[in-house]
């Protein structure tokens, strides 16, 4: 049975130092020197200027330790997309397009070299919603990424803001996918401890960012928009009824953009299978359909599936719709045939 993994990062091996070539702080650089081995590095340190903001090991960069890793989990094609704190939408726009063109390039340069193993997805300065269509038009046309990643919000401003319609337009209009991963997590500054950011955060992020499209009715506006969110939908499978009752009773505060009630939309959007729970995984099959279900790991990270696929292979389901899980459903979210 294939196996096509669509939630998984990766990193160049070696960056410039974009705060020493912009000429201020808040972007990520590795430093291999720790790592003891000469010529061929294992680990790095990615610093956030000169602060430590995690270890990551060589699978986060080499496409052949992918590979070998993606082999022993039969996992047959990696959907790659960069890791969300290189999004840069803090940076002045013209400075985060050079990051975007950079991290693309990369991204598009391991497909071209393994094009049965890996699919790509770029990231775009959303901060310009120009240059964010340029970059995406540059990466689907000329790179052949398949799509985009772009973040839960864009410098605190939620989704549904209308300059990022054009941008949603644009990839509506290009068959490009898009691929919302939770950042910049509301409330960190408070919650620092414990993880919570990543533990508490990210998963309302993620439902703060389907809210946003669903009453700021870009998915109304542009229903051949194809859009997967990370982890399961984070909260937003949990609290529906919630946010449905909400709509319901104060449609002042909530219909104010889209007077559609947000059930109507389930079923209109991609979830990954990344719910760490059989129970749970079977809840969101459910409620988004079992057509909008793919595999997705958060590949190489700790918080993510460890033996991709594992949940959904161990589970008591019939074998067509596993395959629909594990693979089918991908290739209806990428918007191309499958890979023979």
């Amino acid at each position: 049975m294939h196996k096509i993994d669509i939630h998984t990062h990766i990193i160049p091996e070696s960056m410039p130092r974009w705060s020493e070539k912009f000429g201020y702080g808040g972007f990520i650089h590795l430093d291999h020197s720790h790592d003891g081995s000469s010529g061929h590095h294992c680990k790095a340190k990615m610093m956030m200027d000169n602060q430590f903001f995690r270890e990551i090991e060589s699978n986060c960069w080499d496409a052949e330790v992918r590979m070998k890793e993606c082999n022993h989990h039969h996992v047959d094609v990696q959907v790659l997309s960069t890791i969300p704190v290189m999004f840069s939408y803090q940076a002045k726009p013209q400075d985060c397009l050079d990051v975007s063109r950079f991290l693309n390039d990369h991204i598009a340069g391991v497909v071209k070299q393994f094009p049965k193993r890996f699919i790509g997805l770029a990231t775009i300065p959303m901060q310009s919603p120009k240059l964010a269509v340029k970059e995406l038009e540059r990466s689907v046309k000329e790179l052949g990424l398949a799509g985009i990643q772009i973040g839960s919000n864009v410098n605190q401003l939620n989704l549904n803001e209308p300059q990022f319609f054009e941008i949603f337009e644009a990839a509506a209009e290009l068959n490009a996918c898009i691929f919302i991963h939770p950042w910049e997590m509301m409330g960190k500054e408070v919650m620092a401890k414990y993880w919570l950011p990543w533990l508490v955060g990210m998963p309302a992020e993620t439902s703060r960012a389907i809210c946003s499209m669903i009453f700021g009715g870009v998915f109304e506006k542009l229903p051949k928009l194809r859009v997967a969110f990370a982890h399961g939908g984070g909260s937003f499978p949990a609290t529906f009824a919630r946010i449905a009752h909400g709509f319901d009773e104060r449609p002042d505060l909530v219909a104010v953009d889209n007077a559609i009630h947000p059930k109507n939309y389930l079923g209109k959007f991609w979830l990954d299978s990344l719910t760490h729970d059989e129970k749970m995984l079977r809840y969101i099959m459910n409620f988004a359909g079992e057509e909008k279900i793919c595999l997705g790991t958060d590949y190489p990270f700790p918080l993510g599936e460890l033996e991709p696929g594992k949940l959904i292979e161990e589970m008591d389901l019939k074998k067509k719709l596993k395959r629909k899980l594990l693979w089918e459903n991908a290739f209806d979210w990428l918007g191309i045939p499958e890979i023979s």
